[in-house]
């Protein structure tokens, strides 16, 4: 089996009666524990207009993680950059770099990061995405190179950093561009599997080496839910089972407790919907998670497995990663 480090994408959960000052602070304390665990990197990712996620300003909640972290590295998973400016972003990552060297990542995505009225707020023009994306990578690339001293447009902050870009992918596209550009691949399985597979053998048969990552790099993203017992796990998981169901219903209400019976809310049309989006889940026992982790990396042979763990409890939430740290380990 290769080798795989472990890391967090967390989306900065909004949990039903609890505040958005809370949810900050669980990140934190989220940060620190993993980074006690040895997990490798902490990331956020960009969400608008969603009552249950409060990452939407991710290049600031970013700095308040390594603000009060130490060592874990930091960074988007993603920033969606067709929202925004490539110099702004450039600045704002050369900032964080600044303040927190060599800590910090910047993974990049094309898509919205929400619907469609909300996209159109945030003033992206979907007839030119496809074109758009990739030359703004390279935007970024050209703001944070020391040749870039001599341009009329200079990111100050950001002009010299070296902050390593991530494409993120829910689909097969950013595949092939991250093999165009030499750069590393981080694939949302958490939600989107169903291509998973067939990005992975785009991205490496197509792979063309770059100066800094001379070889292919693949994050996988997963759903992680782990418990003493398979029974605990299995119920924690209806937080994450009612958050998928709200999205199908497009309520975008705050995450719910677990409950015992997930046939009292969804029908079977939903449930089997569900089941499919979140085929790569690892739920279960330290023993469990470690036989799911065996035959993924058997699979699939990625450098690192990103955990998201939608659990509503915030102990609960950290004893999972613990018990996911311990099934890494127990792998040899």
């Amino acid at each position: 089996m290769k080798k795989f480090d472990i890391s967090v994408l967390d989306l900065a959960p909004v949990k039903q009666n609890k505040t958005i000052h809370d949810t900050f602070n669980d990140s934190l304390d989220l940060a620190r524990f993993t980074e006690k665990l040895n997990y490798r990197r902490f990331w956020l990712a960009e969400h608008h207009n969603m009552a249950s996620i409060a990452s939407s300003a991710t290049s600031v909640l970013i700095g308040f993680i390594a603000n009060g972290t130490e060592k874990i590295r930091v960074g988007s998973g993603g920033i969606m950059l067709p929202n925004h400016s490539s110099l702004v972003i450039a600045e704002q990552f050369g900032t964080l770099e600044s303040l927190f060297p060599g800590r910090i990542d910047l993974g990049v995505g094309r898509a919205p990061g929400t619907d469609g009225l909300t996209a159109k707020a945030l003033g992206r023009n979907p007839m030119i995405i496809n074109e758009q994306f990739p030359r703004q990578i390279q935007e970024l690339q050209q703001y944070f190179s020391e040749d870039n001293s001599e341009s009329l447009v200079r990111a100050i902050p950001g002009e010299g950093c070296d902050i390593p870009i991530y494409i993120l992918g829910s689909s097969t596209d950013s595949a092939w561009l991250a093999a165009e550009m030499g750069l590393p691949y981080a694939f949302a399985g958490h939600f989107a599997p169903e291509m998973m597979s067939f990005a992975f053998d785009i991205y490496r048969e197509n792979y063309k080496p770059s100066e800094k990552f001379p070889e292919p790099y693949i994050i996988a993203c997963v759903n992680g839910i782990a418990a003493d017992t398979d029974e605990e796990a299995k119920k924690l998981s209806t937080t994450l089972y009612q958050a998928f169901i709200n999205l199908i219903r497009n309520d975008r209400k705050p995450y719910a407790p677990p409950v015992d019976d997930m046939d009292e809310i969804w029908n079977p049309m939903e449930k089997a919907g569900v089941m499919q989006k979140l085929r790569y889940s690892f739920i279960g026992s330290e023993e469990t998670v470690k036989k799911q982790l065996l035959n993924f990396q058997e699979t699939f042979k990625v450098d690192e497995i990103m955990f998201t763990s939608h659990i509503y409890d915030h102990e609960a939430r950290l004893k999972s990663y613990e018990i996911i740290r311990n099934a890494v380990d127990s792998l040899g």
